[in-house]
């Protein structure tokens, strides 16, 4: 048996004896309120502007400027519209809709459209990821991006950000179907209480996102474009790993069995930010 699979085994051990003393993961699997139902200052402002005939991506930029450093008083423009069309029922009142440009009644899905010119359909972003993820203080939020090796190898990183535990995972290509096979493969061998966000560059390998999300319960949120330093802890990681992988070195000839010894063996290094524990003693402890 491999270090990562000891580590997984005892992670999923101590799950199953302390079951009952875990709130958060009970907590995590409940549906999702929207940010205007729980801030009514903020959704009095949202509904004036409305009123007004303002866009809800007129609101959204005004609310940036006009409340700076203040995340409580800010929404994403598309999280107006959720909260319009998706749910209305003690949000918005249906005739506010009526002051949209278009006067729909009904949004259509976004189900029905393609991605074009390298957008993704329905990414979230990262700047509705919800607070608790920031402060790392919960685990169960990861980060990750691919590899890229010689002769268009690559493989998967993904990061734990409470605990730095490393997680990699051979993937054929970079196309989207494989890449999300193979990642849905891994982290379902993870013990669920760990599995609640995933932060993604903008890469079409993840363009499937919801697929992965279906299978996994993991939420997805996007990147930014050009800007890896939102997801710091798996960049860092991947330059760890260039011990093992250096630029430019193949990377197809790695069978996973080898990438979760790698793993394994970065997972038991000490490390100065975590008080020289190690991310998988920090990763059990957790879990404990």
């Amino acid at each position: 048996m491999t270090c990562f699979a000891m580590h997984i085994v005892c992670a999923a051990m101590l799950i199953y004896a302390h079951r009952w003393m875990h709130p958060i993961q009970v907590n995590s699997r409940r549906p999702k309120v929207l940010l205007l139902a729980e801030n009514p200052e903020l959704r009095t402002v949202v509904t004036e502007k409305l009123t007004s005939n303002w866009s809800p991506e007129q609101i959204s930029g005004w609310l940036k400027d006009r409340f700076p450093g203040n995340g409580e008083m800010q929404v994403s423009h598309e999280t107006i519209y959720k909260s319009l069309f998706i749910q209305t029922r003690g949000i918005f009142r249906t005739e506010l809709k009526k002051h949209l440009r278009t006067q729909r009644m009904f949004r259509q899905a976004k189900s029905h459209r393609v991605a074009t010119r390298g957008q993704i359909v329905d990414a979230i972003s990262i700047r509705e990821r919800p607070a608790e993820i920031e402060d790392r203080a919960i685990p169960g939020h990861w980060e990750g991006d691919l590899i890229m090796g010689s002769e268009s190898s690559v493989m998967a990183t993904v990061v734990e950000r409470h605990s730095r535990f490393t997680v990699l995972c051979k993937v054929k290509n970079k196309g989207a179907s494989i890449v999300v096979q193979s990642l849905t493969e891994r982290m379902k061998k993870l013990p669920k209480q760990v599995l609640k966000s995933l932060t993604w560059d903008r890469g079409q390998e993840l363009s499937a996102h919801q697929v992965f999300t279906l299978a996994t319960e993991l939420d997805v949120y996007f990147c930014d474009p050009s800007s890896p330093w939102q997801r710091g802890t798996n960049e860092n990681t991947n330059g760890l790993l260039r011990q093992y992988f250096p630029k430019g070195a193949g990377l197809a000839t790695f069978s996973q069995n080898q990438l979760d010894d790698i793993a394994a063996k970065l997972n038991s290094r000490p490390r100065k930010t975590l008080g020289f524990k190690t991310p998988a003693q920090v990763l059990n402890e957790a879990l404990h």
